[in-house]
């Protein structure tokens, strides 16, 4: 191994060992607690330290870096306190996550450091999302997110890069290639001879390195850096390395050939680069034993630190009261001007007066700019606002999601638009695994709405019909919000947008251009979880969201007779349990409405709430009108059948003869 100083000073050299040093030394003590069973798992990066010291080195502390699980030396490089650093290994209530998650799976704003979640792609357009932010800024930061090997096969990598190179946004995109991913080698990960040659085809920089000689990677990032910074665009960087211990401590290694792990022992980045110091005359033997003292003591006392504390108690309000960021209503009322507007134009008011509202607001999905989207909802939003923020995405939901994630954290507010609902199924895991769990996990919320066109009625078949809440409803940190009716659509959105949780907001299309109302021209805000009664009366409970509430109205308006509460949901999540309860309190009969198939929609989990908290109240059984179980059709009139308005008429009548 051969390293070049160049214009390096001597105090510069002890530095970076000082830094390579520290994270070897805490790995070898984590070996000897692991066995003894004082930690429950460990991810070792035992031969890969000069990657993360080197990047994180290269970086200012403000800019920030998006490691994995066997990147220690950017969390020490970055001078975390390491009885944090234990807490958290020890799922200890001063570690970063509060015992919720392990490991390296947390971040922290204060040290400028973004965590890994399992399904490792997503950090890659996080790593966009912030960039993005620092370009709209100016401020010339850079971005460094690592990824392994193994991980460059996933989707959202190539999503990633595909979108920091159209938007050329400064990131450093960062491949610790160590040879395995768990135990699967790379000659089964991927074909083309160098990881770094899938640059060229997004028209991206791309570099090998030697992972394992930190001043090769010190000083090509530092000039790598300073190109970024006057010229923003991404890079994308190959570090050559190996992975000396098994995927975890408990995997072990026998599926490694010797003479591989003998060849790699040889380019041991912390041996060679102390004997490259001492050769120089720049390290002594007696300063190196001053300095593994000095960092065995800090390790002991803050062990010491983290052992003393407490285990957690859990308490049900602890963990209740974290899964959102805590979030005050901001009440806007209306003033006397109204307009009697569509469905669509009251989206387009929202989004327009809210732009105007947040000028940290941006806007991203396929089509949106020029064109103004599939609805033309934003249509003209350029001219207003500009391309920076009412942005064109390529066709790659699941990196657009994690991009809006990462504007998130870096002090922006973003609104992602599925150009269809169903299309959202390819975002599916940033939405409920990244932005979900983010405030549970590590405190950090997750500014983003992603607006969803659903609904059928339009025969537009299975893949532009759908309307999927109950995959949302049932995740744990997401909004769910579904509006019938113009001047709700408006201010739920506004209040959406402020909100700083993740929030899916449905717009059923049928409605965009078939519903009117008089609604206020100027901005205004309706709070989340508050149902409306829209008819009263005491014979039955109607619950119903999106177009089936005008198809009860129709009902409703066809049959007189009928005494009716008729409650819109609007919000499903959260929902208005108290609303829901004192009508069936005062009516004894229920009967819910969606358009969502039956099996495992959220109608099934209203009824389940009606039947656990209002048995003694009902005079009937609680019943349930929705699409058929069946993928929704093309033709007319197999939509027609499908869709459950034709069949709700009969059982509300039923039900008021029971």
């Amino acid at each position: 191994m051969i390293f070049y100083r160049q214009n390096l000073t001597d105090a510069q050299l002890l530095d970076l060992y000082k830094k390579i040093l520290k994270p070897r030394l805490i790995e070898e003590k984590m070996l000897i607690l692991i066995r003894q069973g004082k930690v429950s798992k460990w991810f070792s990066g035992i031969g890969q330290e000069a990657i993360a010291v080197g990047v994180t080195t290269v970086l200012d502390e403000s800019e920030y870096i998006l490691p994995m699980h066997r990147n220690l030396g950017v969390f020490t490089t970055r001078n975390i306190p390491l009885h944090r650093l234990f807490s958290q290994w020890q799922g200890k209530a001063n570690g970063f996550t509060k015992g919720r998650d392990r490991s390296f799976h947390f971040g922290t704003q204060k040290y400028k450091i973004i965590g890994m979640i399992s399904h490792l792609g997503p950090q890659l357009g996080i790593a966009d999302g912030i960039a993005l932010a620092d370009k709209l800024q100016k401020n010339k930061k850079v971005t460094a997110v690592f990824t392994g090997e193994g991980a460059t096969s996933e989707g959202d990598f190539h999503e990633a890069l595909n979108i920091a190179a159209v938007w050329k946004l400064p990131v450093m995109f960062i491949i610790e290639n160590n040879g395995y991913g768990l135990s699967t080698p790379v000659n089964e990960q991927y074909a083309c001879e160098n990881l770094a040659d899938k640059g060229v085809g997004y028209g991206i920089d791309s570099y090998i390195i030697d992972g394992n000689n930190i001043l090769e990677v010190y000083n090509k990032l530092s000039q790598l850096k300073e190109h970024m910074q006057e010229n923003p665009h991404p890079v994308l960087l190959e570090f050559k390395t190996f992975r000396m211990r098994g995927h975890e401590e408990a995997s072990g290694t026998k599926y490694v050939p010797q003479e591989l792990m003998d060849e790699w022992a040889a380019k041991d980045p912390v041996t060679n680069y102390r004997n490259y110091l001492t050769e120089i005359g720049v390290l002594t033997s007696e300063y190196d034993q001053q300095l593994h003292a000095e960092i065995k003591q800090e390790i002991d006392e803050n062990l010491a630190i983290a052992n003393a504390e407490p285990e957690i108690v859990p308490t049900y309000s602890g963990e209740l009261d974290d899964v959102y960021k805590p979030y005050q209503f901001e009440e806007v009322n209306p003033t006397e001007e109204i307009k009697n507007i569509r469905f669509i134009d009251a989206i387009r008011y929202s989004l327009e007066q809210s732009m105007k509202r947040h000028g940290n607001l941006v806007i991203m999905g396929q089509d949106i700019a020029e064109y103004g989207g599939a609805f033309k909802i934003t249509d003209g939003f350029v001219d207003l606002f500009g391309k920076n923020r009412v942005r064109n995405t390529p066709i790659c939901e699941s990196a657009v999601v994690s991009t809006a994630m990462g504007l998130s954290i870096n002090g922006y507010k973003a609104i992602v638009e599925m150009q269809f609902a169903d299309f959202v199924s390819t975002g599916f895991n940033p939405i409920v695994n990244l932005l979900a769990k983010s405030h549970y996990r590590w405190g950090e919320n997750a500014d983003v709405v992603v607006r969803m066109p659903c609904g059928g009625g339009t025969q537009a078949g299975p893949f532009h019909s759908q309307t999927n809440e109950a995959w949302f409803t049932k995740t744990p940190g997401l909004k769910v919000v579904y509006p019938a009716f113009p001047y709700d659509a408006k201010g739920l959105l506004n209040t959406s947008i402020n909100d700083p949780n993740p929030v899916l907001f449905f717009e059923h299309k049928q409605l965009y251009r078939s519903v009117y109302q008089d609604v206020p021209v100027d901005y205004y805000t309706i709070p989340l979880g508050k149902a409306a009664v829209l008819k009263e009366g005491n014979q039955v409970t109607i619950i119903a969201f999106g177009a089936p509430v005008h198809w009860a109205l129709e009902t409703l308006a066809n049959n007189p007779e009928i005494s009716a509460d008729l409650i819109d949901l609007r919000t499903l999540q959260p929902l208005d349990t108290e609303t829901i309860f004192n009508s069936v309190k005062k009516t004894g009969k229920v009967i819910i409405y969606q358009e969502d198939t039956l099996f495992g929609g959220i109608a099934s989990d209203i009824s389940a709430l009606i039947m656990e908290e209002c048995f003694e109240y009902l005079d009937a059984p609680v019943k349930r009108v929705a699409s058929l179980d069946s993928p929704i059709p093309f033709t007319k009139a197999l939509e027609d059948q499908f869709l459950p308005k034709n069949r709700f008429e009969e059982v509300l009548f039923e039900l008021l003869k029971y």
